[in-house]
């Protein structure tokens, strides 16, 4: 382990772009953060401005050097991790993206799934991809852009059309259009890869009507793929780290071995479990995802997703600014013993597994006169425990492997409340890190690695720190109620917007 080191993490996320630098030890010598704009123009629609995007995250990540108070010369290599599925669409030639990112969050292509389902498409992209047909994949989104986007149509027609998920455009943008690639992790999240054979699938190509040409190069997720210009660092740096946020989390949580499994509690909830060297299917609305690729070994994990987890408790604040901070979200549910019989269900924008229910709407049940802000603030972080309670109980059942422990990670998981909810729902112990920055971590472990910074897994081992233990409360006997009620609020919301 060299001590002389630092990695500079690219942390692109849903509602804002980060930037950590890392020294050897794993620990934090900068770091910076800015919020980006979210558009919503139409119901159910989700967007981002692409080069707003790459503006913020090259902000962020000249403050994180400056505060870090190193050079850009001490940088042995950049690791960057994204929000996954968002689409953006940008000309070849010139670089300049020609619509709006199209979000994972967004619902508008919830037609598309619905003829890939009359089709009977649902067991061959299920056994291909390892997904369920749903908007949140970008394969779908990328076929709308092709079918409603003027311009889209014409670069393709033109063979000047580049299709890439959020790290495709930040490292052809770095390059400056030199390195057109994305990563295992990030492919296996659009709905046209094959997990099995690790290619583009020609079958999903051909029902996406997406030219193979317009997508980038598969690469593995721990391996120098190009240079970062010297025009923006002053100095070329090798980008040598890329895997989708919750995959980058579950590597910066050291899940190395079959079975370890980890929640990320950021804007929603990604319970992932690594299940080894073989993919494993579910029968009951997991995903089936790569996990990473280190060298020719590829670790496959299963994926239970709840969209809105973090989003929700913002929701409090910015909407319906019931508070100012999620610590006073906290502090408010504690002032109350319990939710006076009100459940929450933050579908805002449908629900994930188990339910996949894409028609499914946000709704807060049970209310009464006495229903206080108190009452709505523990409603809410309570909902965000029962639908991660969902994926950690389908998962333990599709896998056939009782878990021992739930690592966690994400802005959320420093709310002791939730996490002692947590705990006490599925009854095993929760395990938060010193480091929460995981996400970020597992792309500098994953760049690092690449350019020997550290030498194995081995190694990475000796930086993950324990933080707090929760113990699951034996005695709780409000348990089952509140499962059981969670379960009533769920169905009332399905199908809400059909």
């Amino acid at each position: 382990m060299k001590t002389g080191k630092y990695i500079l993490s690219l942390d692109q996320g849903t509602t804002s772009s980060r930037a950590i630098v890392f020294n050897s030890l794993g620990g934090i010598v900068g770091v910076s953060q800015k919020e980006f704009t979210q558009y919503y123009p139409k119901p159910g629609y989700v967007e981002h401005d692409p080069v707003e995007i790459l503006e913020t995250q090259l902000y962020a990540m000249r403050q994180a050097i400056e505060e870090s108070g190193i050079s850009y010369e001490d940088v042995a290599a950049i690791g960057i991790t994204n929000q996954r599925e968002t689409v953006i669409a940008w000309d070849k030639i010139s670089g300049i993206p020609v619509y709006n990112a199209i979000v994972w969050q967004c619902r508008r292509t919830a037609p598309i799934c619905e003829e890939l389902k009359n089709k009977g498409l649902e067991d061959y992209i299920k056994k291909t991809t390892g997904l369920i047909i749903d908007p949140y994949f970008s394969g779908t989104k990328m076929k709308w852009m092709l079918e409603n986007v003027p311009e889209v149509k014409r670069l393709n027609d033109e063979k000047r059309l580049c299709f890439g998920t959020v790290d495709t455009w930040l490292i052809f943008s770095l390059t400056e259009g030199k390195t057109f690639v994305t990563d295992v992790s990030n492919a296996s999240r659009t709905m046209l890869f094959d997990i099995n054979n690790l290619k583009w699938d020609e079958r999903m190509l051909e029902e996406m009507g997406v030219d193979i040409d317009s997508l980038p190069k598969v690469v593995s997720s721990s391996e120098v793929v190009g240079m970062a210009s010297a025009e923006i660092f002053g100095k070329e740096i090798p980008i040598a780290g890329i895997a989708g946020d919750q995959h980058a989390a579950l590597f910066g949580q050291c899940c190395f071995e079959e079975g370890m499994a980890k929640n990320t509690y950021g804007t929603g909830c990604f319970v992932l479990m690594n299940t080894g060297e073989k993919p494993v299917f579910s029968n009951k609305g997991l995903l089936t995802t790569i996990g990473w690729k280190l060298g020719d070994k590829v670790a496959y994990a299963l994926e239970g997703s709840a969209f809105n987890a973090g989003s929700a408790i913002k929701w409090l604040r910015d909407e319906l600014q019931l508070i100012k901070t999620p610590q006073e979200c906290d502090a408010l549910a504690e002032t109350v013993e319990d939710t006076a019989g009100a459940m929450f269900v933050p579908a805002f924008t449908g629900l994930g597994a188990p339910y996949w229910d894409m028609y499914a709407r946000g709704s807060l049940l049970g209310i009464t006169r006495g229903t206080t802000k108190a009452h709505i603030c523990r409603a809410v972080l309570e909902s965000i425990a029962c639908e991660s309670y969902d994926l950690f109980d389908t998962m333990e059942e599709e896998s056939g492997v009782k878990l021992k422990e739930l690592r966690v990670d994400g802005g959320a998981s420093r709310s002791r409340f939730l996490m002692q909810c947590q705990a006490d729902l599925i009854g095993r112990k929760v395990v938060r890190p010193v480091c929460l920055e995981t996400t970020a971590l597992g792309a500098a472990m994953l760049a690092g690695l690449a350019t020997d910074v550290w030498s194995s897994t081995d190694e990475l081992k000796e930086i993950w720190k324990v933080n707090a233990v929760y113990e699951p409360d034996a005695d709780n006997e409000a348990v089952p109620a509140t499962i059981e009620r969670w379960h009533k609020a769920v169905k009332c919301s399905m199908g809400w917007a059909k």
